[in-house]
């Protein structure tokens, strides 16, 4: 019997996608919600994967614009929720739950032609398949409940979609030619908007976790975590410690923000680092996150899991062929990275132009995927290859000092540091470097 039972005749007056809509949506609810276990052990094993993509596609979208659970499996709410989605997103749940159902009547996927921007994604990214990967990890780790995050100012931020990430992306796919050719096809999913203190204690139990199931991971059982004291509630309160995304280390006229007003120019649709090359009203309208790319551990192969390791001084390998780019190699201090950073924003021929350094979420996101995906921790300074990475992305801001919050794994110690003592901004160390990203 089929899941879903048209709805034509109770909407006389709606319009081709609002039926498509509509008439997907009678049993919509018992398909994703309640019966996803049986529903997708019902179709061929090799379509499985594919059932599961399009539920979380639908799941995200839905959260993503305040459409709630209950209405999936009531045409008449569905249809009052919907009615305020632009055409072109009426349009994109239409075709969402149109494959859906395709998919569950039929046992296999509908053979279609994806739409040109999701055709550049996919083929310049990997897209879908890098996407579905980090939303499985961070529902794993417990950091996504039900498609979301909660900020530290209370409010419940829903990921961005797969849609949003792939429009976004086509959108500047001209200025992301040379990043890309540069290698930076790597994504990273950041919940900016959750607690510091939050994200660290994931990453703890993370590193716990991570342990039992691999038992050849050498790891501090006592101490996993080691992090500066400063660290803690650094992002929260009226007068909060962190700054991110400045234009200089110095405590005026630094230009950057608070967690705080980020969040709240986010809401507003006017956010973006400026300065990373993403300025003005388009950016991705993805409040509480943040969405970079990032180098893998080899940039000339986009498909490589993990991310680059920041290379010893002199040991780097440039990339690119439109604009070489060298690595940002160690042993220069946060003022001359950041310094070098922000000299590249107004520099379109700058191999380092529209990147950005590092907050301490970036940092533990991208770690934690790394050692999933490569079983080795990012950042293991001591090993003598590798590098301890600045943060250049924010700064402790204190009356006496500035300092910079760093990061890496120590396997002498054998767990994570992040920022002990911090980091004075004019510092020199041949093992401290620093990682960039692009915003998207």
């Amino acid at each position: 019997m089929s899941l879903f039972r048209s709805s034509l005749e109770s909407i006389p007056s709606a319009t081709p996608t609002e039926v498509g809509v509509q008439r997907t949506s009678a049993n919509l609810h018992e398909a994703i919600m309640d019966s996803v276990s049986s529903v997708r052990d019902s179709l061929p094993e090799q379509y499985r994967a594919h059932f599961e993509t399009l539920r979380q596609e639908i799941i995200d979208f839905t959260k993503a614009h305040g459409i709630s659970r209950e209405s999936l499996g009531k045409p008449d709410l569905l249809r009052e929720a919907t009615s305020k989605l632009s055409t072109s997103d009426l349009e994109r749940l239409a075709l969402l739950l149109e494959r859906f159902e395709y998919l569950l009547k039929n046992g296999e996927p509908k053979e279609e032609k994806l739409p040109e921007y999701f055709q550049e994604a996919e083929r310049l990214y990997n897209l879908r398949e890098q996407y579905t990967s980090q939303v499985s990890f961070l529902e794993q780790s417990g950091i996504l409940k039900e498609g979301a995050i909660l900020g530290i100012d209370g409010k419940i931020y829903p990921i961005p979609t797969l849609e949003q990430i792939a429009m976004r992306l086509f959108e500047r796919r001209e200025t992301l030619e040379t990043k890309h050719d540069q290698g930076f096809t790597k994504l990273l999913l950041v919940p900016f908007g959750m607690s510091l203190d939050s994200l660290r204690e994931t990453l703890k139990q993370f590193l716990i976790k991570h342990k039992e199931f691999h038992s050849s991971f050498d790891l501090n059982d006592h101490q996993p975590l080691l992090a500066w004291s400063e660290y803690y509630g650094a992002d929260i309160g009226n007068s909060p410690k962190l700054v991110y995304y400045p234009q200089s280390f110095t405590k005026k006229g630094h230009g950057g923000k608070t967690k705080m007003e980020i969040l709240k120019e986010q809401a507003k649709g006017r956010w973006t680092p400026a300065f990373a090359g993403v300025a003005g009203e388009k950016g991705l309208r993805t409040p509480g996150w943040t969405v970079h790319l990032l180098q893998p551990s080899n940039p000339s192969n986009p498909h490589s899991p993990g991310f680059a390791p920041i290379p010893r001084q002199g040991q780097g390998t440039p990339q690119g062929d439109l604009i070489l780019r060298h690595p940002l190699e160690a042993n220069k201090t946060p003022i001359e990275y950041l310094s070098i950073l922000q000299k590249a924003q107004e520099d379109e021929d700058s191999p380092y132009h529209g990147e950005t350094g590092m907050t301490p979420e970036d940092w533990i996101m991208a770690f934690m995927i790394h050692l999933t995906e490569t079983g080795k921790p990012l950042d293991n300074w001591e090993n003598g290859g590798e590098s301890r990475s600045y943060l250049t992305g924010a700064f402790f801001s204190f009356s006496i000092s500035i300092l910079v919050p760093g990061a890496g794994w120590s396997c002498d110690s054998r767990q994570v540091r992040l920022g002990l003592g911090g980091h004075r901004s004019s510092l020199h160390a041949m093992f401290n470097g620093v990682r960039s990203s692009v915003v998207v």
